[in-house]
């Protein structure tokens, strides 16, 4: 479990349907424990089951366990191998995904990596490869699957040719970009990324990113910032914005959306998606290390 991060407690809470709100608050996650209680009609997927689980502190599992009904805690985590059919690594810190994810894929776990996959070339070198030899493999943000992006989806052909893309959100560029970056690309069906510049600096990130179809977008992603994650889709007839803030719903569809892929044998993700996002993270800071170079993507 990595620091700000509650996703082993919700994820397992939204897949067993038991959570301990009380808990979960004085663990200083109230927001978590709040969309809990307003889901509890939706709480539990009936085609799965959160039967084991292991952090880095035994207290930490043991709590995780009480709280989302979870029989099994487990010593070492690769002590899950052979009793589970797929494995959640829930940590966002990405430069540990290689060193924890590589066990269960080298075992043939199917395995979700919370978001971002990886911050480094080489660690989305290696997940390519494992891929590409028939692992499976899924990462996403969330917000890939946002109620708020997909019902500008369904009305983006009236908005007439898209002139720009912005979005805006709080936190660091190399955990939170994603969330950006992942609610962009789905709504505008994943086009590919011509260039990237990083024009702002280290905690107030902006970032302009131009599509191979030329369409220019910017995100903007500050540290002290207030509000949620914002998306405007700009047209030449009409203008929408996706202002997302039911993580419940994106969260359990997208655990859905796993579940469903380890039933079907191979994600439901085109692994291609998530290469194409990772690599404007990569560029993005690449540039701003540069000094606000212009990164071609290929």
């Amino acid at each position: 479990m990595s620091a700000g991060n509650a996703h082993p407690y919700s994820w397992s809470s939204i897949i067993n349907g038991k959570y301990d709100g009380e808990a979960i608050s004085r663990l200083g996650y109230p927001a978590v424990a709040a969309y809990l209680n307003a889901n509890q009609d939706t709480l539990g997927l009936p085609d799965a089951r959160v039967t084991h689980v292991w952090t880095q502190d035994a207290g930490i599992s043991k709590s995780i366990a009480a709280s989302s009904g979870i029989e099994h805690v487990v010593e070492k985590m690769e002590d899950i191998i052979g009793n589970v059919d797929a494995v959640i690594l829930a940590r966002d810190d990405a430069e540990f995904h290689v060193e924890m994810a590589r066990p269960f894929i080298e075992a043939g776990v199917p395995i979700f990596i919370d978001k971002p996959l990886a911050v480094s070339q080489p660690d989305l070198d290696w997940f390519a490869q494992q891929e590409a030899a028939g692992k499976f493999i899924m990462s996403c943000s969330s917000m890939r699957y946002a109620n708020e992006c997909r019902v500008v989806k369904q009305e983006l052909t009236s908005l007439g040719k898209l002139e720009l893309v912005t979005a805006v959100g709080k936190k660091d560029w190399l955990k939170y970009g994603v969330h950006m970056i992942e609610a962009m690309f789905a709504t505008l069906d994943d086009p590919k990324v011509a260039t990237v510049q990083h024009t702002g600096e280290k905690g107030k990130d902006v970032v302009h990113i131009v599509f191979e179809n030329g369409l220019p977008a910017t995100i903007h992603l500050f540290m002290d910032i207030s509000g949620t994650f914002q998306l405007t889709f700009f047209g030449q007839q009409a203008w929408r914005m996706a202002d997302i803030k039911n993580s419940y719903s994106m969260f359990r569809d997208n655990i859905i959306e796993f579940i469903r892929g380890v039933k079907d044998g191979r994600s439901r993700l085109d692994f291609a998606k998530t290469v194409n996002i990772i690599n404007v993270i990569i560029a993005a800071e690449k540039s701003r290390e540069a000094g606000g170079e212009i990164i071609y993507l290929k």
